[in-house]
């Protein structure tokens, strides 16, 4: 069964950039309305696309240097990474629809 999981710094080369299947990170922030808007969404979605593709969280405020590294301005952002490069990203929250058409365009 899918599920998003938080990752660390110290866990991102590992869980994002090595991960054998695409990966979705959504950078977030705690104190983000759209952030705990769209928590659900990807809660589903990574239930959806369990196996296909993998979902995780990056807080902004524990990991600021990954969000630096990836020019992270503005929370949500999702970046779908593929083969440890970034493929595509999104800024802002969206609705169940529009997300699951992205997912499904770098699946």
């Amino acid at each position: 069964m899918g599920a998003v999981q938080q990752v660390s710094e110290a866990e991102f080369q590992k869980e994002v950039l090595e991960a054998p299947v695409p990966v979705v990170v959504d950078f977030f922030a705690v104190w983000c309305g759209p952030c705990r808007l769209i928590t659900p969404i990807l809660d589903d979605l990574s239930k959806t696309y369990d196996g296909k593709v993998k979902f995780v969280k990056v807080d902004i405020d524990d990991a600021p240097g990954i969000a630096e590294r990836f020019a992270v301005a503005n929370v949500p952002t999702l970046v779908a990474f593929k083969a440890g490069e970034e493929a595509d990203r999104r800024v802002g929250a969206a609705p169940k629809p529009a997300l699951e058409g992205w997912v499904k365009s770098f699946v």
